[in-house]
């Protein structure tokens, strides 16, 4: 029988209520903590953190606490990137930003899903579906992307816009849920 934690990190339904997976949080939450407490005049020490929260933080990668995070091992953000403050990302799923991609205040990027179905919900069942950012990606402030969507390279989505599909690149979107109002090419 395979572990919840493997059932997670393959995407099928699990339980999140596992030791293992517990665990995981927990380290997540204590090294969170150390990076949202870093201080101002110790960019050092605050991406020192960052790095040993994170799974990958690309050469010149700037992000501002506080920031939240469910595991912090499975996100990976490219090179020169910026993250704006109070950044969630449920990270269930790997979480991967590319290189350039700037990401406004309050961005929420969610892996995590649930049934719809009420018992396998009540029962606390869940999963979660990867989210991929490509290059020179600009999240305005709000955005909330959800489980599953890739946004292509170079696209802009506007302030406090809910992305529910994967996005092309070189395109401009707004709106709940997000739509292409045009181009960028």
């Amino acid at each position: 029988m395979t572990s919840m934690r493997d059932r997670m990190l393959a995407g099928e339904l699990y339980q999140a209520d596992d030791p293992e997976i517990l665990a995981e949080l927990d380290r997540a939450a204590m090294l969170m903590e150390r990076f949202n407490g870093s201080r101002a005049d110790d960019p050092e020490g605050r991406l020192a953190a960052l790095r040993d929260l994170l799974g990958e933080v690309g050469e010149g990668t700037w992000v501002r606490p506080p920031f939240h995070c469910d595991y912090g091992s499975r996100i990976t953000i490219g090179p020169r990137g910026f993250v704006n403050f109070n950044a969630v990302f449920l990270d269930v799923a790997p979480i991967t930003i590319g290189a350039d991609a700037q990401l406004g205040p309050n961005v929420q990027l969610l892996t995590a899903t649930h049934p719809v179905e009420p018992e396998p919900r009540r029962d606390k069942w869940e999963a979660a579906a990867p989210i991929v950012l490509g290059d020179n990606v600009w999240l305005g402030g709000g955005v909330i992307v959800l489980a599953g969507v890739t946004i292509g390279d170079n696209t802009v989505v506007g302030a406090g816009a809910v992305v529910t599909r994967d996005l092309p690149a070189n395109v401009v979107a707004v709106g709940n849920p997000a739509r292409v109002v045009r181009s960028l090419t």
